[in-house]
Order: C-alpha cells, then structure tokens, then sequence
C-alpha cells in the first residue's frame, strides 16, 4: 500500500557529503514524522534524523551540525543531507514514515529497503 524508494548512498571519502532521498508513494492520505534510521555492522539500529509535518526536527547528537533532514510535502519525500562524514557514520541508512492511509483512521510506520553509506578514511 505504500512503497518507499531511498537513493544517494554510496562510497565517500572523509570530509566528503552525501545526500540521501526516500520517497514515499501509494495511497497516502496524509504523512506524520518522516525519518533516517542507520545500523551500522554489530551495532542496533540508531534514530539519525527525523522531521514532524509542522518542520520541527530532532537529531542525534552525533551528527548535529553536520547532518540536515527536511522534507517536500508536495513530493512526500525525505531528504538526509550529510556533510563532513566521519567513517564512523558508515552503516545501512533506512528510511522511517508515518503514513496513515485513505478510508483508515490509524497511522501505520513503513520502512524503506535501505542504502549503504561508506565513508573512508
């Protein structure tokens, strides 16, 4: 009912940036918190970035100030721009939504397929 596509990972050197997009689509009736979750190799998974539907944004403390999350209503997409990538932020980075359907009164989350993001040193 709801598909999510991610692109932008790949390999970068430190220092480098990378944009991440996940796209949302299907019968959406409307989208609450959209979200970027990473897992990095024997690690749980971690909240990176996440953005409600009024803009307000909540990062971890990790990549405040290097990470920006923001979104387009109009194309249901979530953006994760990462600048000044450390190789400790190398991991499978996911994309996370809330999404409540046409004719549904609940919210359900959906997870996209996931992309790798490899940062070198």
């Amino acid at each position: 009912q709801v598909q999510l596509v991610e692109s932008g990972g790949g390999l970068v050197q430190a220092g480098g940036s990378l944009r991440l997009s996940c796209a949302a689509s299907g019968s959406i009736y409307s989208i609450n918190t959209m979200g970027w979750y990473r897992q990095a190799p024997g690690k749980q998974r971690e909240l990176v970035a996440r953005i409600s539907n009024d803009g307000s944004t909540n990062y971890a403390d990790s990549v405040k100030g290097r990470f920006t999350v923001s979104r387009d209503n109009v194309r249901n997409t979530v953006y994760l721009q990462m600048n000044s990538l450390r190789p400790d932020d190398t991991a499978v980075y996911s994309c996370n939504v809330q999404v409540r359907l046409y004719n549904r009164v609940v919210w359900n989350v959906y997870w996209g397929q996931g992309t790798q993001v490899t940062v070198s040193s």
